[in-house]
């Protein structure tokens, strides 16, 4: 049996907790679709509606994305450093 979409009601409440978790709150945008005419801002609706469609359709693809396989060579390479100047300055003195 195939897995059913979620409602838009379902994603809505996706949304607003994943944007709650990094600190986004939409309640603090205008009510409705039309933007703020003073700061341009969207409408809560607008932006949940334009978010809704970006999680169905770019979800399941971001989702089923995997890394490739480790291979010999990437494993061999030393680790990227911060400060690459002191670790130069302590193989030569």
């Amino acid at each position: 049996m195939a897995p059913t979409p979620p409602t838009d009601a379902e994603l809505d409440i996706m949304i607003r907790a994943r944007l709650a978790a990094v600190g986004i709150d939409l309640g603090q945008l205008p009510p409705g679709t039309a933007d703020d005419p003073e700061t341009g801002a969207p409408g809560q609706a607008a932006v949940l509606s334009s978010l809704r469609s970006f999680v169905r359709s770019s979800l399941a693809e971001i989702s089923a994305w995997v890394p490739p396989a480790p291979s010999v060579e990437v494993s061999q390479q030393a680790a990227p450093m911060l400060y690459p100047s002191i670790s130069t300055a302590w193989r030569e003195s």
